[in-house]
C-alpha cells in the first residue's frame, strides 16, 4: 500500500490535505504511538467491517489528523479502498490489511510532519483584513 503514496499525492483531491497547526501540536502533544492507536481504532471500527455503517460518509474531513490522512491516502471509505488499493468491498478487512492501512496512514503523517512547515496561524486584525503590515 505504501508504494501507492506517490500516485495518491498526484491526485488533485488527495494532495490538498495538509496538517494544520492544531494537528501538528496535537500529534506532538500525544505522540505518534498514541496517534497509531487512534488510527488502528478508526480503521477497525469504521473501515474494517464488510458493510461499514454510513459507508462513504464515515470519515470526517477534519477533527483528527488521522481523518486527513485517511482522505489523503484513499482509505476513507470502502469504495476508495477498492479504487486505490484494490481491496474489494463486501468483506471484512483482514488483520494484515488493517495493519497495512495503518502503516500507510502513519507514513503519510510522518511525511507531512517532516516535509512541510506547519501553516502559520492567521492573526485576527492582520493584513488579510485590510490593515497595513507594520
Amino acid at each position: 500500500m505504501i508504494r501507492r503514496l506517490p500516485e495518491l499525492m498526484q491526485s488533485d483531491f488527495r494532495r490538498r490535505f495538509r496538517l494544520s497547526v492544531a494537528d501538528v501540536a496535537y500529534i506532538r502533544r500525544v505522540g505518534m504511538e498514541r496517534i497509531r492507536e487512534h488510527a488502528a481504532d478508526f480503521v477497525r471500527q469504521r473501515l474494517a467491517p464488510a458493510m461499514p455503517q454510513h459507508d462513504g460518509r464515515q470519515t470526517p474531513m477534519r477533527g483528527h489528523p488521522v481523518f486527513k490522512a485517511q482522505h489523503a491516502c484513499g482509505c476513507c471509505c470502502r469504495s476508495c479502498l477498492e479504487k486505490w488499493h484494490r481491496i474489494p468491498q463486501g468483506r471484512a478487512l483482514s488483520a494484515e490489511e488493517q495493519a497495512a492501512v495503518v502503516e500507510l496512514l502513519m507514513s503519510w503523517l510522518q511525511l507531512k510532519l517532516s516535509s512541510e512547515p506547519p501553516p502559520e496561524r492567521r492573526r485576527r486584525g492582520g493584513p488579510e483584513q485590510g490593515m497595513l503590515p507594520f
